[in-house]
C-alpha cells in the first residue's frame, strides 16, 4: 500500500472510531458537551467539525434541503411567531410564570442593545441550539438506541431536558418551563421530519418575537390577552 493509500485508511479508521462509541467516540462526545457549556455557537461549530473529521454526511444532522426555501422561511416566520405568542398568552400563564421576564426588561426601548441581542438570537439560538440539541442529539441517541418509537419518544425527552437545564442559569424556573414547551415541539418536530432549516428559521422567529415584546413593553399586554 502506497503512503497516501495509508494514510486514507488511518483517516477511514479514524473517522469510524469517531462515529462510534468507543474511547475516541465517547471523548468526542464529551468535548462536545463540554464544548456546549461554553455557548450555543461553540457546540455548533465542534459539531460540524466532528461531523467533517468523522466523515458523518451534513444530511444525518438534518440538513437537507427543503423542496421550497420560500415556503420553508415564510412558514417558520409564522410558525415561530404564533407559537412565541401562543407560549406567552396561553401556556406561560397556566404555568404560573410572571408577565414580564425580568432578565431581559433591560431591552425595553434601548436601541443600542438591539444589535447584540439580534446576532445572539440569529446565530446561538436560531443555528447554534438546532444544530447541537436537535442535529447532533438526534444523530448520537439515534446511532445508539436505534430509530424506534421508544427511542424517538427518549430521544425528545433527553434533548428536551437538556435543553430546558441550559436555559436555567439565565432565565431561572420560567426559562427552563418556556424551554421544556419549545424543546417538545421543536424536538417532536424534527423526529417527524428532521426539517433543521425549517427548525432555525423558526426558533429565530420565536426569539425574535420575543425581542420584539421586551424592546416594546409588550410582554405584560400579550400575558394578559386571555388571563387577566
Amino acid at each position: 500500500m502506497t503512503r497516501h493509500g495509508t494514510a486514507r485508511a488511518q483517516s477511514h479508521d479514524v473517522a469510524e472510531r469517531l462515529r462510534g462509541f468507543g474511547p475516541l467516540g465517547l471523548v468526542a462526545v464529551v468535548v462536545i458537551l463540554v464544548g456546549s457549556l461554553a455557548g450555543p455557537l461553540v457546540s455548533a461549530l465542534l459539531v460540524l467539525a466532528w461531523a467533517h473529521i468523522s466523515e458523518t454526511p451534513l444530511q444525518a444532522l438534518g440538513f437537507r434541503a427543503p423542496r421550497s426555501w420560500t415556503v420553508t422561511l415564510l412558514v417558520g416566520v409564522a410558525f415561530g411567531i404564533v407559537f412565541k405568542i401562543g407560549a406567552k398568552a396561553l401556556v406561560m400563564p397556566l404555568l404560573g410564570a410572571p408577565a414580564i421576564n425580568a432578565p431581559y426588561h433591560y431591552l425595553v426601548g434601548n436601541a443600542a442593545a438591539l444589535p447584540r441581542i439580534v446576532a445572539a438570537v440569529l446565530i446561538s439560538a436560531g443555528f447554534g441550539e438546532e444544530v447541537f440539541f436537535r442535529g447532533y442529539l438526534f444523530e448520537r441517541l439515534g446511532t445508539l438506541l436505534g430509530r424506534s418509537l421508544v427511542a424517538l419518544v427518549f430521544t425528545v425527552l433527553f434533548s428536551t431536558a437538556l435543553f430546558a437545564v441550559a436555559h436555567y442559569p439565565d432565565q431561572r424556573l420560567p426559562g427552563v418551563e418556556q424551554a421544556v414547551l419549545t424543546g417538545l415541539v421543536f424536538g417532536g418536530i424534527f423526529a417527524w421530519r428532521r426539517p433543521i432549516w425549517f427548525l432555525m428559521v423558526a426558533h429565530a422567529a420565536f426569539d425574535l418575537t420575543a425581542v420584539a415584546l421586551f424592546y416594546w413593553n409588550w410582554e405584560a399586554r400579550v400575558a394578559h390577552l386571555v388571563f387577566r
